[in-house]
């Protein structure tokens, strides 16, 4: 297991390189939800986010959690390489959350998303990563 802190430098590199990963979210039911989403990385912070809009069922289900967040998972995969990020995700929705968050996203993506007047950030306070790079 990695620490989400600390990573190594080849469980940085990976999340850094361009891939889809998924987010998987449980519903009020309490079965999976898992879609692909683009994810940045912030060992620094310990924190991984997603931009999205604030209509998804992602969002829904995290909301749906409650005020503590709901836990969450996100992971990427190439060939036999793979990692997962796991915490407790919250929706912010501050306009300098997005904005930073939409910036990281064009970094890590070498794109900048269309614009999106109901985006949102799933930020994930990161407490577990696992992975084998």
């Amino acid at each position: 297991m990695a620490d989400v802190r600390n990573p190594t430098p080849e469980y940085l590199a990976f999340w850094r390189e361009r891939h889809v990963c998924t987010l998987t979210t449980l519903r009020p039911d309490g079965t999976p939800h898992v879609v692909p989403v683009g994810v940045t990385y912030d060992p620094e912070a310990g924190v991984a986010r997603v931009i999205t809009g604030g209509g998804t069922r992602k969002v829904a289900n995290i909301r749906a959690a409650g005020p503590e967040g709901a836990r969450v998972a996100v992971c990427q995969m190439h060939k036999a390489r793979w990692a997962t990020l796991e915490g407790r995700a919250t929706i912010r929705t501050e306009p300098e959350a997005v904005a930073d968050a939409v910036s990281r996203y064009a970094e890590r993506y070498e794109r900048t998303p269309r614009h999106n007047p109901e985006r949102v950030v799933i930020e994930i306070a990161l407490d577990r990563a696992l992975g084998n790079v």
